[in-house]
């Protein structure tokens, strides 16, 4: 038998952490009982580890975030969320958290202060980190508990995350639930080491190591650990020995899994041996457990049915499309002075962002090299001494985990800015843009103030890592904005404006236009519309339509040749896009071309030309013509790279639609 501490505890407290236990217990009997009868889609079980998952619940504060994992239930009924609600979010029904667009717990709430992962498990690490590091910068002595399993360490999010937190000193709690098995995959498959909290020493954090299957021992523990945290911040790794008594999920069995293992742990079962240990001690007795069971099991049927009577989901797709993004609009600010100085677009950018962080006190600046050295562009120089080493913040090398500090830190009341030091290295964020910043309004509502500053482009002889235009990855993404300006007083406005718009946006900026293009840019702050185009010239024999870089070479052209009459629209924005200024161009010149700097295979600029051909087919008077580079990675040498770059075929490509 386990043996169980109780000191500090009265009868009544452990009464309450048994029905804590027991609650969760008995919805996943039920449960089960009801996949089996087809009432529910998928399971994923946590029985024989309620432990963990319920002494974390029970020992932080109820307005301190806890980051679950999809077998966590007793996270979710020690906060107290009525069961008519997760139950409609098993069964994908609108009175859930996610209105039936995803599943089982990969949903948050703020009412209940618990942010669920996405099915790549790892990310949630580092939003952990950015919900403790805004609690951290407004000297709030609170912690954030963070759940991974043990085949989830694995991941690039564990090391990039539990590194950062290492380095900031942030006062999260990382519980990594030890069951023995990542899926399928046993942990001597898994990693070398014996113990988790020997990689504590790495990352040079505290480790501690627990039976998780002993509810006190798990409570005290992590009640100990969360108030030490709380008066000196700074991360703990919490290892929980436990066992996983079904499979990953239900429909994939435990064949796997040797028998004797299951003998062992099912004499170590954390719900049985508690109540064991009560009814020695007398803190209860056999009509005190079966009143209990008849208390939980009429909740859970009356519940049960204010679910099933609720309707399915009816399709709208108005409002579907309508969720994608949080619906508050951008205030449009007019410069107050109209004064103006002029500047190149580098300068606009930083003249922008300083601006921008005067006018959000909430808004925390991240990114390699960002601080004292100003970045490898200079656009945060003289910003550590104007705002201060909280808000502008030097990040190890860890662009997944920065990014989802960066959603932490928009959860927890801020705004964020990253800056990637090259849109190439987007990459090892990835993930984290596409899958949690995307799409976390869509699934539960909750804003994500977050701006990406993504420095791109080639003309600047970097070659294949340091030149990409990655605009077009993100595009095809709903959910976020993507912003690329191609003149300094665009710049200024629209970056003002993307973080103060409360969506994720992709702003780009082109290296090769930092220091080589200049303009007026008034003093004053102000915002522009994210989606709205530029007229930047007028004519009537075609229309050319452009962003970025690739606008300056159509300017160039057409300055060298006077002769022709075209309309050159900048579009600004790529997602949003501004259809309607483009198609009254078309409609009006009847010819296109379509030119950017990205690759002509899967460049935006054919989704362009797609939607101009479907809504402008009768005004056309030639095919719709695309110019972009060359569909090869970005060579190096200075000749091959003007080979690949489309503006030398400019000339030839305007002359061949004006002549069709």
């Amino acid at each position: 038998m386990m043996k169980y501490d109780r000191s500090g505890l009265s009868d009544d407290q452990l009464r309450r952490i048994y029905k804590a236990i027991l609650k969760p217990r008995m919805i996943e009997e039920k449960m089960l009982v009801l996949l089996r009868q087809a009432k529910l889609a998928k399971w994923f079980s946590g029985i024989g580890q309620e432990a963990i998952a319920v002494g974390c619940g029970l020992a932080l504060d109820r307005d301190e975030y806890i980051l679950p994992m999809h077998r966590n239930l007793g996270v979710f009924t020690t906060r107290e969320i009525p069961l008519n609600r997760l139950f409609s979010q098993w069964m994908g029904k609108p009175g859930g958290f996610t209105k039936g667009r995803d599943r089982s717990f990969h949903f948050g709430t703020q009412e209940f202060k618990i942010i669920g992962m996405i099915s790549h498990l790892g990310p949630q690490l580092g939003v952990a980190d950015g919900i403790a590091l805004a609690n951290k910068i407004r000297l709030e002595k609170r912690v954030t508990a963070v759940f991974s399993g043990d085949g989830a360490t694995s991941e690039g999010d564990f090391h990039e995350s539990l590194n950062v937190a290492a380095v900031w000193d942030l006062p999260v709690i990382f519980i990594i639930e030890n069951n023995g098995y990542g899926l399928s995959t046993p942990s001597n498959e898994q990693f070398r080491m014996k113990q988790f909290i020997d990689k504590g020493i790495g990352y040079g954090m505290e480790a501690v190591q627990i039976d998780g299957n002993n509810i006190l021992e798990t409570y005290k523990t992590i009640s100990g650990l969360a108030e030490s945290v709380r008066q000196r911040p700074r991360p703990i790794l919490l290892e929980c020995m436990t066992f996983r008594m079904r499979g990953h999920e239900e429909a994939s069995g435990t064949k796997y899994v040797p028998q004797e293992l299951f003998d062992l742990w099912g004499k170590k079962d954390p719900v049985n041996n508690y109540e064991n240990f009560l009814l020695k001690e007398k803190v209860i007795d056999e009509e005190f457990i079966a009143l209990t069971r008849r208390e939980i099991k009429q909740e859970i049927e009356a519940n049960l049915e204010v679910a099933y009577a609720e309707s399915n989901p009816e399709p709208d797709t108005e409002v579907e499309l309508r969720d994608m993004y949080d619906q508050r609009s951008v205030e449009l600010i007019e410069p107050v002075t109209g004064k103006a100085t002029e500047k190149r677009l580098v300068d606009a950018i930083s003249d922008g962002l300083r601006q921008s962080m005067e006018r959000y006190p909430n808004l925390i600046l991240m990114g390699q090299d960002i601080a004292e050295y100003g970045g490898v562009f200079k656009v945060t120089q003289g910003f550590v001494e104007a705002f201060g080493k909280d808000r502008v913040r030097n990040t190890p090398l860890c662009e997944s985990a920065i990014v989802g500090t960066a959603q932490g830190l928009a959860i927890n009341g801020m705004k964020a800015m990253v800056e990637m030091q090259f849109s190439d290295f987007v990459t090892c964020g990835f993930n984290q843009i596409v899958n949690n910043l995307a799409k976390t309004h869509y699934r539960w509502g909750q804003n994500v103030d977050v701006v990406v500053r993504m420095p791109t482009g080639a003309g600047v002889n970097a070659g294949p890592f340091h030149s990409q235009s990655t605009e077009a990855w993100f595009t095809h993404t709903p959910g976020l904005k993507v912003v690329y300006p191609a003149f300094p007083d665009d710049a200024k406005g629209l970056l003002a404006a993307s973080i103060a718009d409360p969506n994720p946006v992709m702003f780009f900026e082109h290296k090769a236009l930092y220091r080589s293009v200049q303009g007026q840019v008034p003093d004053d702050y102000y915002t522009l519309e994210i989606g709205k185009a530029k007229l930047v010239r007028q004519g009537n024999a075609a229309t050319i339509v452009s962003y970025g870089l690739a606008v300056h070479w159509a300017l160039e052209y057409l300055d060298q040749h006077p002769e022709i009459s075209v309309d050159l629209i900048d579009l600004r924005s790529l997602l949003p896009w501004d259809k309607e200024m483009v198609m009254e161009s078309v409609r009006k010149t009847g010819k296109v071309l379509v030119f950017h700097e990205d690759t002509h295979t899967g460049g935006f600029g054919g989704e362009i030309a797609s939607h101009i051909s479907e809504h402008c087919f009768e005004s056309l008077d030639a095919p719709v013509m695309r110019l972009a580079s060359l569909d090869t990675p970005v060579p190096m040498n200075l000749e091959l790279e003007w080979n690949f770059l489309p503006k030398n075929r400019l000339g030839e490509r305007l002359e061949q639609l004006l002549r069709y």
